[in-house]
């Protein structure tokens, strides 16, 4: 039987984590299979967190996906709204939103109002790629053009920041303005996400917590360098005294190696179909993408794009979460887990949380635990 697959730990990692210190958040895109809708997705990542957070499982994190087909997380903040109503102790926030798209003090308008609602349990990812094709980018600002990321994040990440806390300075354009934070001495935490060292550097310079999307499948061969950029350069601040990585990882735990790549095939197939210009409308069912014909050139890629992807039996799943702990040096580990059958996702998350030992109602894993 083929082993499961995972990347070997870098010979410089020294500080291996012990199973029993792995903190472990979803990631949720939202999928959508086909034949579903929607309203499906959303309704199934209220219900997954309600099941996560019995679970044991610290955060809960949705992503921003726009004009997709397979992904129906258009408003995180929304969302988390839902998700944080519905459920009591699990930390809830987006994976993350997009802020190239909107203003600081729109952004912070939401999340006060969410953190007014749910004071100590909300987290703001921020992200500064698209979350969508070119054209759907320009859709979110038009009429008006499409920000410059390069020159103008770092500023809106700052103006960010000052809203939440209401410490605009004086000498700042839009001193006086407010967006009304919840009033209760808390604000959300905020991280920077991202994939490259752009964000880390960045995320060095502010002193902010970095999460690392190691679950794109392609970025892990450069990933332990880029999180340790991050702590070598990382400036202590107000909002955060020392470094503080998370990475997110693509798992698919199943009682089998066997029928864990049976439902990972849809997730797999999705993606390198998409790349070839075919539309399904949704994850395609197991049954369908297991035997999906393709050629050397599409194995080649699928098989590289999809390297540090972790899917096995809970042993295999074990050892492949534990070895990208050991390579990122951080026992702060998100998990993506896309399947089309919603009862194949609720078990795959439930069989990780059970493989590296976290218990459901940890005193560890209450909301206002930091890690």
């Amino acid at each position: 039987m083929e082993t499961a697959r995972w990347v070997l730990c870098y010979p410089f990692c020294t500080n291996m984590a012990s199973i029993k210190d792995i903190k472990l958040t979803v990631v949720d895109q939202s999928p959508i299979r086909r034949g579903g809708t929607p309203a499906d997705a959303l309704n199934e990542s209220v219900d997954l967190a309600v099941h996560t957070e019995n679970l044991g499982y610290s955060r809960y994190w949705v992503a921003e996906h726009h004009n997709s087909n397979s992904f129906s997380g258009t408003s995180p903040e929304i969302l988390i709204g839902q998700i944080a109503a519905k459920t009591s102790t699990i930390r809830v926030g987006s994976g993350g939103v997009m802020l190239s798209h909107y203003s600081a003090l729109k952004v912070a308008e939401q999340f006060s109002v969410l953190d007014s609602f749910h004071p100590s349990r909300i987290d703001l990812g921020i992200g500064r790629a698209p979350g969508s094709d070119r054209r759907t980018a320009a859709a979110l600002t038009y009429p008006r053009p499409t920000m410059d990321v390069f020159s103008d994040f770092p500023q809106m990440v700052k103006d960010l920041l000052s809203f939440l806390e209401d410490a605009v300075e004086d000498d700042h354009p839009l001193s006086g303005i407010r967006a009304q934070s919840s009033g209760k001495d808390t604000y959300p935490s905020v991280w920077l996400l991202g994939s490259s060292d752009y964000s880390a550097r960045l995320a060095a310079e502010m002193g902010l917590p970095f999460s690392f999307a190691d679950f794109f499948g392609n970025t892990s061969e450069y990933g332990p360098q880029v999180t340790d950029f991050y702590r070598n350069n990382f400036k202590p601040s107000d909002y955060l005294s020392e470094p503080k990585v998370n990475v997110s990882l693509q798992v698919i735990c199943a009682d089998t190696e066997e029928k864990a790549k049976f439902v990972g095939s849809s997730r797999s197939i999705n993606k390198i179909i998409s790349t070839m210009g075919i539309t399904t409308k949704g994850l395609l069912p197991p049954e369908e993408a297991s035997v999906w014909p393709l050629d050397d050139q599409a194995k080649a890629y699928m098989e590289q794009t999809t390297q540090s992807y972790i899917e096995g039996d809970p042993d295999q799943v074990r050892e492949g979460i534990i070895s990208s702990s050991e390579r990122y040096q951080t026992p702060d580990i998100g998990i993506v887990s896309n399947c089309y059958y919603f009862d194949d996702r609720k078990k795959s998350y439930s069989l990780v949380a059970e493989s590296v030992g976290v218990h459901p109602n940890s005193k560890t894993n209450v909301a206002t635990a930091e890690f």
